[in-house]
């Protein structure tokens, strides 16, 4: 079993001191990303993701909730994301699920 929190349900006024507890209680961290388009929220980017890595050697799992995931993937997983999750819908066609999940991959990211 992995314990993943999520990173939307910290109190950001409190960044350091919350991921002093998280650092020892939870084996990942989830990042929700929202674009506004693909999902009515906006929530974080790959800058905020770099800057969090910097706080913690957890593994940080992406939740792409973006409209052009394969625009964005590399920016994410040079920032730090070890698994990316992207909404096969977003895409156009099997072929470019296909090619995404291929192109992940062999960046030696899971997806």
């Amino acid at each position: 079993m992995k314990i993943a929190a999520s990173l939307l349900a910290l109190d950001f006024s409190k960044l350091n001191e919350q991921f002093l507890v998280i650092n020892k209680c939870v084996d990942w961290l989830h990042y929700d990303v929202m674009d506004g388009q693909f999902v009515n929220n906006i929530s974080f980017g790959p800058d905020v993701l770099a800057d969090i890595r910097k706080l913690t050697s957890l593994y940080l799992d992406v939740h792409l909730m973006i409209s052009d995931p394969f625009a964005y993937a590399d920016r994410f997983i040079d920032s730090g994301a070890e698994l990316l999750t992207f909404h096969y819908e977003a895409l156009s066609d099997d072929n470019s699920v296909a090619k995404l999940i291929d192109h992940i991959k062999s960046r030696n990211i899971k997806c």
